[in-house]
């Protein structure tokens, strides 16, 4: 899959049009979003209350894909059935990976597993030898982002290095 391709990001007001400008690669946004332990996940219920809560996760950079799991009691499941558009970001105020998408609830058993794989390796020792069993009862969500913009938030590099990507599929 090629990298998405960075675009300046309609921000005007905030000084983002300088000829200084320059679009920060994909693989910086990447490598944010595989470190981050914690994301914060925002859904919208179907009365339009939006809901948001940090989760532990998964970002896959050859899918271009995120994975999570919650209780299948949680609201995020409930605004998820009502609303599949999420965002979420990485905790990182300062290098801020922010993304919009669509969750989708899993229930292929495969694809429940590679992630549930890919989970256990980022988060196996914080969580013990039952955390694929206590993954797998759990409702897992695969989220496919449509766009991701970043911003480096210190005055010497917000105007020149805020970025947008559309991750067309």
């Amino acid at each position: 899959m090629k990298a998405p391709i960075g675009e300046r990001p309609g921000m005007a007001d905030y000084g983002v049009n300088v000829p200084e400008w320059q679009a920060l690669p994909w693989s910086w946004a990447a490598e944010r979003l595989i470190a981050t332990r914690n994301y914060w996940m925002i859904t919208v219920g179907a009365n339009g209350q939006p809901h948001s809560l940090p989760v532990w996760g998964v970002w896959d950079d050859d899918d271009r894909q995120f994975m999570f799991s919650c209780s299948p009691n949680a609201q995020k499941v409930r605004n998820i059935s009502a609303n599949p558009r999420v965002a979420l970001t990485n905790s990182d105020s300062v290098e801020c990976v922010s993304m919009q998408g669509t969750a989708v609830r899993m229930t292929d058993a495969n694809r429940i597993d590679t992630w549930v794989d890919r989970y256990i390796k980022k988060y196996g020792d914080e969580m013990g030898p039952e955390a694929g069993s206590f993954i797998r009862s759990h409702a897992c969500f695969e989220v496919t982002p449509t766009l991701a913009l970043s911003v480096i938030e210190r005055a010497d590099e917000f105007a020149l290095r805020a970025t947008r990507w559309r991750l067309d599929r």
